[in-house]
């Protein structure tokens, strides 16, 4: 199923055509593969090129390990993100490595570490969903994250399946339209509130 962006302008192939499904196929994700995902992630760019960002993977080829990733999720998020083959947690390191002083980037620069990951998967053929639905305590209890480094995001990755295999209720969600702010409502110019005229 594909659910291509409602572009106004023009945009890249690969930003039209990613979307966070929610139905996962069996299919699993090959080792190189999922390398590739990683080695997108790798070459992000980040703040004084720390590179911030940690991933905790599991694959359904270790069922132990991907139970364990599997309940730190949110119940609501459980019955569809166990359809898919691969799961991870996304972290951040909070300090600088050069002068360990606090780096307020780290968010952003795991947020790009991910999406390049999700635009490589998008290449791939692959789903990337984001889930802000997790037991932050849990994993960081179950993983032993020190208090230098911060759960971001759980991550759910496969190859896309029939929305036919979800519940009613997200079977709706999956074949509902995408949609998104007007650029209007958050480019300013002059001051804050008051849009662009580009």
């Amino acid at each position: 199923m594909e659910k291509p962006a409602d572009n106004q302008y023009p945009i890249n192939e690969l930003l039209k055509q990613r979307w966070s499904s929610l139905a996962f196929a069996e299919k699993m994700v090959d080792s190189q593969v999922l390398l590739s995902l990683l080695e997108a992630a790798r070459w992000s760019p980040s703040s004084f090129n720390e590179q911030p960002w940690s991933f905790i993977v599991t694959t359904k080829e270790n069922p132990t390990e991907y139970d364990r990733l599997l309940s730190c999720l949110a119940p609501g998020n459980q019955p569809w993100a166990s359809l898919a083959p691969v799961l991870m947690i996304s972290v951040a390191k909070l300090f600088f490595d050069r002068n360990n002083k606090p780096n307020r980037h780290a968010f952003h620069d795991v947020g790009l570490a991910v999406a390049s990951l999700t635009f490589q998967a998008t290449e791939m053929g692959l789903r990337v969903r984001q889930m802000a639905g997790f037991d932050l305590d849990k994993a960081r209890e179950l993983y032993r994250i020190s208090e230098q480094y911060e759960p971001v995001t759980a991550i759910a990755i496969g190859y896309p399946g029939e929305p036919e295999i979800l519940p009613e209720s997200l079977r709706e969600r999956e074949l509902s339209p995408r949609s998104r702010k007007p650029i209007s409502s958050f480019v300013f110019t002059g001051k804050w509130g008051s849009s662009s005229y580009l």
